[in-house]
C-alpha cells in the first residue's frame, strides 16, 4: 500500500491533509525500536547476571517495561515518537489531527495483542492492507493514525512568531495554502518567503519579513494555537 493522505476538518474549519505512512516505513520504525529494546535488555541482563533471584526479578520488571512502557510513554511524552519514529520521521496522532494522549497510546499499544495473531503481526498487516490509511486494527481501536512528520517546520522552530489574525476572512483553499506556506518556509530562500508573503499583503497588512512572520502567525491562528 502507499502513502495516502487523510483529510481532517479543524475546528475552525480548516481542511488539514494528513499524510498517513505506508507499512513499509512503519516496519523500518518497529525494527530501530527492536534494535533498541533488544539492546538495552541485553545490557540489562549482563548487569544483573551476578543478582541470582533479585536479578531476575529485576530484569523481568526490565522486560515488561521495555514490551508495554517504551511505546506508550514515548508516543505520550514526546509527540507522538518513539525514538523509531523520530529516525523516519513518522508520528503517531489522534484520527483528527490533535497529538495523540495517555489513554489512546495505551490502546493501540495493548491492541499489539491481537495485531500479533496468529504470527508475525498478521491480522496487523491484513488490516493495513485493508484500510485506506493503513491503520492497524490498534490504531482503528485507538482511533489513531501514524503519519510523516518531517522534522523542519517554521511554527515548530520559530518561537518568536506570534499569533496573528488574518485581516480579511480566507476561503478553505485559501486557509490551506498559508498553513503550507508555513510549514515548508524553512525550506525556501529568504527572498522566495517575501516574494510570497508580498503578494498576500491584503490579508497581512505587512510587506518584507514582517509579512513573512505575520503569514506564519496566521498559520498559527488557523490551527488553533491561541
Amino acid at each position: 500500500m502507499l502513502d495516502t493522505f487523510r483529510e481532517v476538518h479543524t475546528p475552525e474549519g480548516v481542511a488539514l491533509q494528513l499524510p498517513a505512512a505506508g507499512p513499509v516505513p512503519r516496519a523500518l520504525a518497529w525494527l530501530v525500536d527492536a534494535i533498541i529494546r533488544f539492546g538495552v535488555a541485553t545490557a540489562s541482563s549482563m548487569a544483573l547476571a551476578f543478582l541470582d533471584e533479585i536479578g531476575l526479578a529485576v530484569y523481568l520488571i526490565v522486560i515488561f517495561l521495555l514490551m508495554w512502557g517504551y511505546p506508550v510513554v514515548c508516543e505520550a511524552m514526546f509527540d507522538g515518537q518513539t525514538p523509531g519514529k523520530r529516525a523516519l520521521e513518522l508520528r503517531v496522532v489522534s484520527a483528527d489531527g490533535a497529538p495523540v494522549g495517555w489513554m489512546a497510546s495505551i490502546v493501540r499499544n495493548l491492541m499489539r495483542t491481537v495485531d500479533m495473531l496468529p504470527f508475525g503481526y498478521a491480522f496487523g498487516v491484513i488490516a493495513g492492507l485493508a484500510d485506506p490509511y493503513g491503520r492497524r486494527l490498534g490504531d482503528m481501536v485507538a482511533g489513531t493514525v501514524v503519519v510523516h512528520a518531517p522534522r523542519v517546520r517554521l511554527l515548530r522552530t520559530a518561537p518568536s512568531v506570534s499569533v496573528h489574525a488574518p485581516a480579511v476572512p480566507l476561503r478553505p483553499q485559501e486557509q490551506v495554502a498559508v498553513i503550507a506556506f508555513a510549514e515548508r518556509a524553512t525550506q525556501l530562500t529568504t527572498e522566495r518567503q517575501r516574494e510570497l508573503a508580498d503578494i498576500v499583503e491584503p490579508v497581512t497588512g505587512a510587506r518584507g519579513e514582517l509579512g513573512v512572520m505575520r503569514l506564519a502567525g496566521i498559520a498559527s491562528w488557523l490551527l488553533g494555537r491561541r
